[in-house]
């Protein structure tokens, strides 16, 4: 029997999650493609493991099981039309021109083993793996820009929170902003549709109007709220679309979401995503990076009784998470305290990107050790990991992670 998939909050017990462990894809990151793959500095990969596998390890000693992306890609790539799929979608995305490559290219991922097909599917191909079947070389061979991968890495893959949100009881596939992460989104939905784990789940997908909404800008309050950012990588159209099609109970099985908080941050890679600002940690707590809050505005999306979509601007965003959650206040705690410089460079190492296991105990990079004492001294239980090469492409334990089922708070 599959698993049930099913989140219905940002805090209570996290029982299952979805990880990529860091793999061969970090070692494609050159000093001139660190923009582009959204990195600030090229991370030493054996220490970056190390360190998510003590995440991993931190995760599976409080009640958590881990599943890993890759290892359940190879599950449904051993099935031969799946395969098939995936070998059509990675040379029809790429940018070949050559007949005679195209040819070369899809035998040689037809002739890889699932793990293998997994491995171009995360790491790329390089333009060099290739070179000795090319018998026939076109004028393409001899010259060709210098970007060395005919099928690109996707470096950004082990931040599993982004590309797929499960809302309630179903999955929400979703679009990324980037050229080179549009992948990502692609290969869960695989994942949606062909593995059980995924068995009994909805799946919504090419709900977006084509424009992008990431797992960063998604929170899951309760069974009939979220919160989503309007963001750098989340856009209007997509976050309106979401609202419209998780509140409507015909497309979530007769039940659906009453109402979506939409929180606007200030567009700048530095608040890539909501959740590097914002977090919820406890029942009633949450925790805010301070220097975005006097530039904040939040908006509430319901539906009328005729079905359109009624937007209201909310007074504080206080008050619509209280009210959002039924409580007569919440508490937020501010990031670095009192201490300016303190909250600002923590916030850069994400300390604001809390990943709540439990009502009040979240994970957090060690490094933050302002930001991670202001928690304790409002009582929340953090547990510090390590986190040195892991925050090299910005993001936390939040992001790292996609829960697959919590417990009901």
């Amino acid at each position: 029997m599959a698993m049930q998939i099913h989140i219905a909050s940002e805090v209570g017990k996290l029982k299952a999650v979805l990880l990529h462990r860091p793999g061969k894809e970090l070692e494609s990151l050159t000093p001139q493609y660190l923009n582009s793959m959204l990195f600030e500095d090229i991370p030493y990969l054996a220490q970056m493991q190390d360190e998510h596998d003590m995440f991993a390890k931190t995760l599976q000693e409080h009640g958590c099981q881990v599943y890993y992306l890759e290892a359940l890609l190879e599950e449904i790539f051993a099935d031969q039309n799946v395969r098939s799929t995936v070998v059509e979608y990675l040379v029809g995305a790429s940018p070949l021109f050559s007949p005679s490559l195209k040819s070369i290219i899809t035998n040689h991922l037809e002739e890889s083993s699932p793990r293998q097909l997994v491995e171009y599917c995360t790491g790329g191909m390089l333009k060099s793996e290739v070179d000795d079947k090319v018998k026939e070389k076109t004028l393409s061979y001899f010259i060709r820009d210098s970007y060395p991968f005919y099928i690109s890495p996707l470096p950004n893959l082990y931040f599993t929170r982004d590309p797929a949100t499960i809302v309630n009881n179903g999955v929400c596939i979703n679009v990324m902003k980037t050229e080179y992460r549009k992948r990502e989104n692609w290969l869960l939905s695989l994942l949606a549709k062909h593995h059980n784990l995924f068995a009994s789940t909805r799946i919504h997908s090419d709900y977006s109007r084509g424009s992008s909404i990431e797992g960063g800008d998604i929170l899951i309050l309760n069974d009939s709220c979220a919160v989503v950012g309007s963001s750098a990588r989340s856009d209007v159209w997509a976050i309106e679309s979401f609202a419209k099609r998780m509140t409507d109970p015909i497309e979530n099985g007769g039940e659906g979401l009453k109402e979506v908080l939409v929180i606007q941050i200030p567009i700048t890679r530095a608040y890539m995503h909501l959740d590097t600002v914002f977090t919820m940690v406890d029942r009633t707590k949450f925790c805010l990076f301070p220097d975005i809050e006097p530039s904040l505005r939040v908006f509430r999306i319901t539906r009328s009784n005729k079905g359109n979509l009624v937007i209201n601007e909310e007074k504080s965003l206080k008050q619509a998470l209280a009210r959002a959650l039924g409580l007569s206040s919440v508490e937020i705690i501010r990031s670095g305290g009192n201490d300016n410089i303190a909250s600002a460079r923590e916030q850069w190492n994400d300390g604001t990107n809390t990943l709540a296991i439990a009502p009040g105990t979240v994970i957090a990079y060690r490094r933050n050790i302002v930001s991670n004492e202001n928690l304790e001294r409002h009582g929340i239980t953090v547990i510090p990991i390590r986190g040195s090469e892991l925050v090299r492409g910005r993001g936390g334990p939040r992001c790292m992670s996609m829960p697959l089922n919590r417990e009901q708070v």
